[in-house]
């Protein structure tokens, strides 16, 4: 039997992994999953913006499908014709020449993103963008910078061909990247990918997100079935061959599972009602507006941001969670985010404000955080 060296400890890596976690406690940044969480009074915690994960017409959708998995890869025998419909229904709506549907709004934005990185030779990318996107530049081999956040360097000092990738209503600070500006300032090699995932169906008109007017060959939407459509999965709009491109060399298309059947066709009855939603729209537009004011009579610094994402900083991470969990007793969902979601001293409640949330919820909310102590 091999010994350790004399001087040396050997652990395992159960030991190890214990380490890690302490060490990961200990900074405040420990996550576990609750199971079965309670039903509260107030649930910040969703990107369900337009309510309609509950609505009876997409659920009743679902329960009207005919088999549960699709059986397996889109270009095997998990291709389905909801899938095909969801697809065109879905370019039309976003204005571009055609969508390609993936299992998640992740593995769309690793599929696009490394797919395209062949047409590149550098790649751009806002200091604060989703994970999702950063692990899909990490998997290229191109130069990458990362730049000040909604700052993109100027043309002329970026290498071109570049890939640039930005999200348009920022997950987790609410604001808006510059789009029209950053479009304006591309080289004509240059292509722009961009993450709607919490705009579309709560921004632009219709409800069909920022980069919806941006109608040029060079922009590349990605995208979540997940949050305000209340289903699941992602998609990439894009010129055809693109399209045409990803199917050939995304490696998270060609290996994954296809989308369930049954959820591409409650996706399209909840892409159908976000069309016509601008009630429910101006219903989170009040209620944002609302939180934002009383947040500030609290004593909070919170941006002037358009969207459903009204961020608390806090700043420590320990405070930041012992507020949330001060808030929990009080039987409101106000999720604490902490690095690395977020950079160090910026720890924060987000909130995802629906068009479900009633007066009285934003009301309870706000006077339960004006009695809430930080100690």
């Amino acid at each position: 039997m091999r010994r350790a060296p004399r001087g040396r400890e050997r652990l395992s890596y159960l030991a190890r992994a214990r380490g890690l976690l302490q060490a990961i406690e200990a900074a405040g940044e420990l996550r576990s999953i609750v199971e079965q969480p309670e039903r509260l009074a107030v649930d910040f915690s969703t990107n369900d913006y337009l309510a309609l994960a509950r609505e009876p017409q997409v659920v009743a959708a679902l329960q009207r499908g005919s088999r549960v998995g699709s059986g397996g890869a889109r270009l095997l025998g998990g291709a389905h014709r909801e899938h095909w419909l969801l697809e065109q229904d879905l370019a039309a709506y976003l204005k571009r020449e055609r969508a390609l549907l993936f299992s998640s709004g992740y593995l769309a934005a690793i599929g696009a993103i490394t797919a395209l990185a062949a047409t590149a030779r550098a790649a751009y990318s806002d200091e604060r963008n989703h994970a999702s996107l950063i692990d899909g530049l990490r998997a290229t081999k191109l130069e990458r910078q990362v730049y000040e956040h909604r700052r993109l360097p100027p043309k002329a000092a970026r290498s071109s061909p570049a890939l640039i990738v930005t999200e348009s209503l920022f997950s987790m600070d609410g604001d808006r990247a510059d789009l029209e500006a950053m479009l304006a300032d591309l080289h004509d090699d240059d292509v722009l990918v961009v993450d709607e995932a919490h705009a579309i169906g709560v921004a632009g008109p219709g409800g069909a997100g920022l980069a919806m007017d941006l109608r040029d060959e060079r922009v590349v939407v990605i995208g979540t079935l997940s949050k305000a459509l209340g289903a699941q999965g992602g998609f990439v709009a894009a010129p055809a061959s693109i399209i045409e491109l990803l199917i050939n060399t995304a490696r998270t298309f060609i290996f994954d599972t296809a989308l369930p059947p049954a959820i591409a066709l409650a996706a399209r009855i909840a892409l159908y009602l976000a069309r016509g939603a601008e009630d429910r729209r101006a219903r989170i537009a009040q209620a944002t507006r609302t939180l934002r004011s009383g947040l500030r009579g609290c004593g909070f610094d919170v941006p002037e941001c358009e969207g459903p994402i009204v961020p608390v900083i806090v700043g420590n991470a320990q405070e930041a969670l012992l507020l949330s969990e001060q808030l929990r007793e009080k039987s409101i969902n106000a999720p604490a985010i902490r690095p690395p979601t977020v950079p160090a001293g910026s720890s924060r409640l987000r909130l995802s404000v629906r068009s479900d949330h009633t007066d009285d919820q934003i009301q309870r909310f706000l006077e339960a955080l004006a009695c809430t102590a930080i100690s």
